[in-house]
């Protein structure tokens, strides 16, 4: 039995080893610039980061970012860039829908994990030849 929220590729699909499970990549969801904000918090909180140290005014002397400007490059790295009151989509969203441009055997090897036997995982995939 599957994974409730994985599907199996298509039999076109780039993997040689048999049915490959991929999640698939939600539709994004518009979120504002609060919710964004704790996400950011909740998370460098986890791994120990506060960005209330930030100074709160620029520091010409240091260069360090504000927490104003801090908050704004990760708001705008999460969901994008602010146009026209809509975040267009960040670089995690980009990064999540990259697919090759086309198959090459690097990529092949790279996706097909060696097996130990794989006699025996071919036998579990579709690349077995059917004997009638």
């Amino acid at each position: 039995m599957t994974h409730p929220t994985r599907t199996s590729n298509p039999p076109d699909s780039r993997h040689r080893l048999g049915p490959a499970m991929t999640t698939p990549v939600p539709e994004p969801v518009a979120v504002g610039d609060a919710e964004l904000d704790t996400l950011i918090r909740t998370r460098l909180a986890l791994v120990g980061v506060d960005l209330t140290q930030l100074p709160t005014e620029p520091d010409p002397a240091t260069g360090s970012p504000t927490q104003a400007q801090a908050y704004a490059s990760l708001r705008t790295f999460l969901a994008g860039p602010l146009v026209d009151g809509v975040r267009q989509g960040g670089a995690l969203q980009a990064l999540a829908r990259w697919t090759p441009p086309a198959p090459s055997p690097e990529l092949a090897q790279q996706e097909a994990a060696p097996s130990l036997y794989p006699s025996i995982t071919a036998a579990w995939t579709e690349q077995w030849p059917v004997r009638r």
